[in-house]
């Protein structure tokens, strides 16, 4: 059985870091994993290790500027659909490995994941390899210093899961980066301390709670003619909790073998073997207790 995690989110989420520091973890347990870049725009020094599949030996974002006379966004999507009508050279490319890994890093154009019919195409594909496929969606732990920003990534996680269809983990990156890090927008009792988020602050993030929008006061945006619309969207998150995050933090192993297992659990990997539920992590290991 071959095995494959679509690594989503917008740009600047940590997907290629994540996607190296997974494998790195992998081939350390001694399972074998293999990267596979998607990302036509992608430098070269973007991953510690060369990527299996590179989508640009088949096509590259810089040559399709150059002679298509495109921009960076309709590049990009021409670059997809490019792919989608060389589905045969991606299935070539990934034929040679089996009971294996794949680790397919994908780029940060939002609409790819919530409207473009490219990811849900190519997850089909791979189901129809044999290929058992499931996704993770990255947003940047400093969108909590916004509850704006924050739940607008929450929405796109929501749109990006409706998309796909597939099974599917929220992931809350760079959490090394929560514990000294002031919000600069939040004014209530939920307010760091000394610098500090307190659990119960962080958890209303981790496990969204829409009472964070609708209570939120920032410089005049919850004005009377953004009432209705929030009050909307506090209900929609309400009527659909659909998301929810697992915290990472790639300083620590334990962090990234509690997020690898939930992946593994997602997908039934090694499912002939005793089934094991995914390892749990306290979530208070990001921030301080309550007083």
């Amino acid at each position: 059985m071959r095995y494959a995690v679509l690594i989503t989110g917008p740009a600047g989420a940590g997907k290629s870091t994540f996607s190296t520091a997974f494998a790195t973890h992998l081939r350390m347990a001694r399972r074998s994993a293999h990267i596979v870049n998607l990302d036509p725009a992608a430098t070269g020094d973007a991953f510690e290790y060369e990527p299996a599949v590179d989508i640009r030996e088949l096509i590259t974002l810089e040559d399709v500027m150059s002679e298509m006379s495109m921009g960076p966004n309709g590049g990009l999507i021409y670059c997809f659909e490019y792919l989608l009508q060389n589905m045969d050279w991606l299935e070539e490319e990934l034929g040679g490995y089996d009971e294996d890994y794949l680790i397919i890093d994908c780029p940060g154009q939002i609409e790819l994941y919530t409207h473009h019919p490219f990811l849900p195409t190519l997850a089909r594909n791979l189901q129809r390899m044999g290929i058992r496929t499931c996704a993770v969606y990255l947003i940047d732990s400093q969108f909590m210093e916004d509850r704006y920003k924050f739940f607008s990534g929450v929405l796109s996680a929501m749109s990006a899961m409706v998309n796909l269809e597939i099974p599917w983990i929220n992931i809350m990156s760079k959490m090394d980066l929560v514990s000294s890090a002031p919000s600069s927008s939040d004014t209530t009792s939920d307010e760091p301390r000394n610098g500090r988020r307190t659990r119960r602050d962080i958890s209303r993030y981790l496990d969204p709670d829409p009472l964070l929008l609708s209570s939120a006061r920032d410089g005049g945006r919850d004005s009377g003619r953004f009432h209705e619309l929030n009050r909307a969207l506090v209900q929609l998150i309400e009527d659909h909790p659909l998301v929810s995050f697992l915290p990472l933090d790639l300083t620590s192993t334990e962090s990234l073998e509690v997020v690898v297992s939930h992946i593994d659990f997602t997908m039934q990997y090694g499912e002939d073997e005793e089934p094991k539920e995914p390892n749990d992590l306290d979530r208070g290991d990001f921030f301080e207790e309550d007083e």
